[in-house]
């Protein structure tokens, strides 16, 4: 059973996967970093230098006693979410040219490929079936 856990684990489909994830967490934090630094302050430009990040709905305001907060503030954070959903959109983009290109260049393998090479006909190989009972 350790034998064959270790060759499942070694195995290629295994270690691209974690590649794949490895990756993924990499690509994720970078188009955050572009959303939430680039793109949303360049979007706020555009909406009068507003701030998305900061924007929300308090629905109760936090409670403070003596300089500390007692209860925190209630609030909807609608402003990230709008970044989540633009993360999310970059991401999705992102991903679907990904797929596009590996796709293509599948395609293009498939193609270049040789054709295997054609095994005698059936009237062939009676002809030789024939000639073989002549003799």
């Amino acid at each position: 059973m350790l034998k064959e856990f270790k060759e499942f684990i070694t195995g290629g489909n295994v270690i691209e996967f974690a590649v794949a994830v490895i990756m993924a967490g990499a690509i994720g934090t970078v188009v955050k970093g572009f959303v939430s630094k680039i793109v949303m302050p360049v979007v706020g430009m555009f909406t009068g230098g507003v701030s998305f990040a900061d924007k929300k709905v308090v629905l109760s305001g936090a409670v403070m006693e003596a300089g500390k907060v007692v209860k925190p503030e209630n609030a909807i954070m609608y402003g990230a979410w709008i970044d989540d959903i633009i993360n999310l959109l970059i991401v999705g983009f992102v991903m679907f040219m990904m797929i596009k290109s590996y796709n293509k260049m599948k395609k293009k393998q498939q193609e270049e490929a040789p054709a295997e090479p054609a095994g005698p006909t059936q009237e062939e190989l009676l002809a030789e079936i024939r000639d073989l009972l002549k003799k």
